[in-house]
């Protein structure tokens, strides 16, 4: 038996319409089901859940994020509108081009070029930095 991946992500937000036109417009989310209390949006392949909060989002300080990909000819464009709408977050040191940002809420997101097959090719291909690698 094993996890066969990912079903969804829960967001709370506290603007349920802003929330959505963050994703929609912003990310190119396509807007499924809309209810007082929440949406439930695809981008891509990740079904994003949007709950109504009532109490306020406590903005995380550690390094929990949700990285999305685009297609790679949209990376430019796509950074471009998030940088000129979207609170950054961090710069990039890792491998793959990524932008950081946060949503409406806070919740921290990246935009990320590359899979763990580039990442892993990268740890083999720069064995300066300890990483125990597997087949």
């Amino acid at each position: 038996m094993t996890v066969t991946g990912v079903n969804h992500i829960t967001l709370a937000v506290t603007d349920l319409p802003r929330a959505i036109t963050f994703y929609t417009d912003l990310l190119g989310g396509r807007l499924r089901a809309e209810w007082d209390s929440g949406a439930y949006l695809e981008l891509g392949a990740l079904w994003l859940c949007l709950t109504l909060s009532a109490h306020p989002i406590a903005p995380r300080t550690d390094y929990s994020h949700i990285a999305l990909s685009c297609i790679p000819a949209d990376f430019p464009a796509l950074v471009t509108r998030i940088q000129q709408t979207a609170q950054l977050w961090q710069d990039n040191t890792s491998e793959g081009a990524s932008v950081y940002f946060l949503d409406p809420d806070g919740h921290k997101l990246e935009l990320h070029q590359g899979t763990l097959d580039t990442r892993l090719e990268h740890y083999r291909a720069h064995p300066e930095k300890p990483v125990r690698l597997y087949d």
